[in-house]
């Protein structure tokens, strides 16, 4: 299928499908920067390369992490006790997990996922690991099951990417935050365009790469939303440390489309960064 022709609803679904798979265990997902040999193992890693701690690793229900991430967001969010903080795409919950440790039980986590067999998953970790203070709920980005200004706090892992009206995502965080809240988001953005042939294979789409955009129209979406100014945390190339060669995923699309490793060099960037929704005056 070639993305620049498919509706937007169809590329939702491709990603649902997709990430339906991997909640059941049919395929691996996404492999994050620095992922030298191995792709989205489920030893962890990969999210140790990408900046979780062993120890938080350790702390979650076994199965909440599937490898999905291209960063480690929550270090940069500053939770604190009582706050409530909402996990975008929280797939099997390992961010929400780690979220309610640091809210405490007087806090409140909300996940929210637009596929059943991620729900599914994370709801039988959270009854796994006790964690009352976690939720989640089934909805798409694009329009958030949730009231306005209710949360303290935003995260999202490597999943804005995927979704084709990304304005939308960015007006829905600002209505749900607080005044004053803030997010810190890991995602992939574009310096630089990719080949054409790469931009428009929808396996390259649901893989979180040609489904990103470049840095400026990102950020400037984000603007554009209330929110802001943007400060950049971490940004590495997302696919520069692939060892001896790119992970089987990549390098079927690189077959695929014919495109060479070389032509993607420091376009295709990790970012983690945090931004504010304005207090009022």
């Amino acid at each position: 299928m070639d993305t620049k022709d498919a509706p937007a609803e169809e590329l939702v679904e491709r990603v649902r499908e997709r990430y339906g798979m991997i909640a059941e265990g049919a395929e691996t997902g996404c492999c994050g920067p620095r992922a030298a040999t191995a792709c989205c193992g489920g030893d962890g890693a990969v999210s140790l390369r990408i900046g979780y701690r062993t120890k938080d690793l350790a702390a979650v229900p076994d199965g909440a992490n599937l490898g999905l991430g291209c960063g480690a967001p929550l270090d940069f969010l500053d939770l604190q006790p009582g706050e409530t903080v909402l996990d975008l795409g929280s797939g099997p919950g390992l961010d929400a997990f780690l979220a309610a440790e640091r809210v405490g039980p007087g806090g409140r986590v909300i996940g929210v996922d637009m596929t059943p067999e991620m729900l599914e998953r994370a709801r039988g970790n959270a009854a796994k690991g006790g964690y009352g203070n976690v939720e989640f709920r089934e909805g798409r980005l694009e329009s958030l099951p949730l009231g306005d200004a209710v949360v303290d706090a935003v995260t999202s892992n490597c999943v804005i990417n995927l979704v084709p009206d990304k304005a939308a995502v960015f007006r829905q965080v600002a209505r749900v935050l607080k005044p004053g809240g803030r997010l810190v988001v890991s995602d992939i953005v574009l310096d630089g365009r990719l080949p054409e042939v790469l931009g428009r294979d929808v396996l390259a789409y649901v893989g979180c790469v040609s489904g990103a955009v470049l840095r400026e129209e990102y950020f400037g979406m984000l603007g554009a939303a209330g929110l802001g100014p943007v400060e950049v945390l971490d940004d590495v190339d997302y696919l520069a440390a692939v060892g001896d060669g790119p992970p089987a995923e990549v390098q079927a699309i690189l077959e695929r489309t014919g495109v060479r490793l070389e032509e993607l060099a420091g376009k295709v960037r990790s970012i983690t960064y945090r931004a504010r929704k304005p207090s009022r005056a």
